[in-house]
């Protein structure tokens, strides 16, 4: 299992460029930032100073969106940082949430996510392709590759991950939502012909390394928000008896009353209070290392080839420094 670390681009940008520099000493291989350029700094920009700083680190965002740039912009951005750094950027993808809804705009359809991946990634990887009816090549990008990897929930975007992404993103770390949504996207990827077992699966999650759950839960009780805007468009399209999906993803949302982007992502936002312990400490790992290491083999045995730490909380060095020391070398050597 690889081990990644999602930042958010607050300022200062050395902050997030020297939490990417020690994540790669203590064994991480990738490193994220969220894509939001009203609520933090652009990403992108920041991409090449973390890449700069790295040697072997790959960076993307988690998660992008077709909405809020042309896809020939995005396109040319990760050509650009490849061609610099030599290949070591990964796409990560989804409808969009908080980018677009802070400017007014709904997350885009499917069907524009799956235009914008092939666009992104064939002009990413120097091939030609059709963009609105012209044929559009970077003329300076003969070669390279960009994993795409889609983030989703519902059926209908877990059908597509499998179809066409080249990996699955799942936001939290419940085993029981993971193996329902794993088992789709391998399903759909099976049906397209293709090879379930060549998608890379990764889960992001919250991540608190100490004994003090009751703390560590008014740290991370956030996420269970963020991931509710989800559910409840999931719940608005498919209802929340559980036919297309399951009440572990759908039931918690019950007393959600709204959300207020202005405190996305941040511990102590006042809108998650309706987020009980039982769905923090299911979609995050908490507690002292052994109970990250079980959670973590857990979702080693579903598929889960890579598991990426939010370290949005008041402890995020002492917590990478323990997945370093403790964590990361019993997983890569169990």
């Amino acid at each position: 299992m690889d081990f990644g670390v999602v930042l958010q681009s607050d300022p200062p940008v050395w902050r997030v460029v020297d939490l990417t520099r020690r994540a790669e000493t203590l064994g991480f291989s990738h490193a994220y930032t969220f894509d939001s350029h009203i609520l933090w700094q652009e990403p992108f920009v920041i991409y090449s100073l973390m890449l700069d700083a790295t040697h072997r680190m790959k960076v993307g965002p988690m998660v992008t969106n077709p909405g809020t740039r042309d896809w020939t912009v995005t396109a040319s951005l990760f050509a650009t940082l490849n061609d610099a750094f030599g290949e070591r950027t990964v796409c990560g993808i989804g409808r969009g949430d908080s980018a677009l809804r802070v400017i007014g705009h709904p997350p885009c359809s499917l069907a524009a996510l799956s235009e914008a991946m092939t666009v992104i990634k064939e002009l990413t990887e120097g091939r030609e392709v059709d963009f609105g009816g012209t044929t559009v090549r970077l003329p300076w990008r003969r070669a390279g590759s960009l994993p795409v990897w889609m983030a989703g929930y519902g059926p209908k975007a877990l059908a597509l991950c499998g179809r066409q992404a080249d990996g699955f993103i799942l936001q939290l770390a419940d085993p029981a939502i993971a193996a329902w949504t794993i088992g789709a996207v391998r399903q759909a990827a099976e049906e397209a012909g293709r090879d379930p077992a060549e998608l890379s699966i990764c889960v992001a999650a919250p991540a608190y390394v100490g004994d003090d759950l009751d703390h560590q839960r008014s740290q991370v009780r956030w996420f269970g928000g963020m991931v509710g805007n989800h559910v409840a468009e999931l719940v608005r399209r498919y209802g929340a008896g559980g036919a297309k999906v399951p009440r572990a993803l759908t039931d918690y949302i019950e007393g959600r009353s709204g959300y207020d982007y202005g405190e996305h992502g941040r511990a102590g936002n006042v809108h998650t209070e309706f987020v009980e312990d039982s769905v923090v400490d299911r979609f995050c790992i908490l507690g002292p290392p052994e109970a990250h290491i079980e959670r973590l083999e857990e979702l080693r045995e579903l598929g889960v080839g890579q598991f990426a730490v939010y370290l949005m909380h008041d402890e995020p060095d002492e917590t990478l420094t323990a997945y370093g020391n403790l964590v990361i070398p019993a997983i890569q050597s169990g």
